[in-house]
């Protein structure tokens, strides 16, 4: 089956949390949870796929313990009646520990990738198509729910505008404009592009307000042991209004420096720099060996921390740059390069773990 679309993700939602799957379950569908363990709270969570918000129909119950060793309990409700309980007696989480849970529909089950590793297969015992909310409660601390379709099959190209019910966090461009409506951004052409998600094993709301580009193909995964760093992948279609790029990752206990740079030929359009040492995010262009003059003000404290885990989303607009950090906005950076489509690599080096990157 074709998909015209990828739904845009949740960012840090609050826990218990339920949320739609636009369209529902499809053959192809992946889901990423990625979130925390908490340490100090509770002994177990859950992510359920279900029909509906009462939690009474539950196609898919995966049910991390740790108690008694540490086990996962997979299950299906029907009619509020659980069904017999399929253990797997290993435990892949850590509590205080970052995670990765990826779940992945196909025609027969659905099949659990832990941290970038098959765990568990579950088939299914009702027709998933049924199942339009995804469901989280326990003991845990929620990065980001996101949606990916992995078929390869090609689509025509749709835009759409979606409105959103919890707005987040990108303010209106300033001056004097009139305000866009809260949690509506207006659809804009785009060029066809595709765009890809790097899948890789992962040590390690409210949702984006965007307008989603379909991609003339649906996204590709890659999966790889590792990423290594430095990263460098490419951008494809370059930048455009509406485009969107994120990065989850886990900050190294002694690190000084990471940087996350978009490029466009020899020149870096943009230049993220978080730096502990000057407790400091510099943001600056270099263009023929020559940076510009460097941005250093925020509306808020430094927003990485030695230790743990982050995600950034970098929303390209037509003017400016709209940067946001564990889904909350943190500032503009005016374009300096304004050819957006040749803007069409991604370097990321230092002091860092990667653990998911869409382009």
């Amino acid at each position: 089956m074709a998909f015209s679309c990828s739904q845009a993700p949740y960012l840090n939602p609050a826990v218990p949390f339920s949320g739609t799957i636009q369209g529902g379950l499809q053959d192809g569908l992946q889901i990423t949870v990625n979130g925390t363990v908490l340490s100090s709270s509770g002994s177990r969570f859950a992510v359920d796929f279900q029909t509906g918000f009462s939690g009474n129909d539950i196609a898919f119950h995966f049910n991390p313990r740790f108690e008694d060793g540490g086990y996962v309990v997979c299950n299906t409700r029907q009619k509020r009646r659980w069904g017999p309980e399929e253990r797997k007696m290993h435990m892949p989480l850590q509590k205080g520990m970052p995670f990765d849970l990826c779940f992945l529909v196909q025609s027969s089950d659905f099949k659990v990738m832990v941290n970038g590793s098959l765990f568990v297969q579950y088939f299914h015992r009702v027709p998933f198509h049924r199942v339009d909310t995804i469901s989280v409660n326990g003991s845990v601390q929620l990065s980001y729910i996101s949606f990916q379709n992995s078929r390869t099959v090609p689509v025509q190209p749709a835009f759409s505008m979606v409105p959103f019910s919890q707005p987040v966090c990108f303010p209106p461009r300033p001056r004097g404009r009139r305000q866009k409506p809260p949690g509506v951004w207006p659809a804009n052409p785009a060029p066809i592009t595709q765009t890809v998600i790097h899948m890789v094993q992962s040590a390690p709301g409210q949702m984006f307000s965007v307008s989603l580009q379909t991609p003339a193909l649906p996204p590709m995964m890659y999966p790889h042991p590792a990423y290594p760093m430095p990263f460098v992948t490419t951008i494809p279609g370059g930048l455009y209004p509406s485009k969107s790029i994120i990065l989850s990752g886990t900050v190294l206990p002694s690190a000084q420096r990471f940087h996350i740079n978009l490029c466009s030929g020899s020149h870096i359009a943009f230049h993220l720099n978080p730096r502990f040492d000057e407790n400091a995010v510099v943001r600056n262009t270099q263009i023929n060996n020559c940076w510009g003059s460097e941005e250093r003000s925020l509306p808020r404290k430094m927003p990485f921390v030695r230790g743990q885990s982050f995600s950034v989303w970098i929303l390209c607009d037509t003017h400016c740059l709209k940067v946001a950090v564990d889904g909350q906005h943190l500032f503009e950076y005016y374009h300096r390069l304004r050819n957006l489509p040749a803007i069409n690599k991604l370097e990321v080096g230092g002091d860092i773990q990667l653990t998911h990157v869409q382009t």
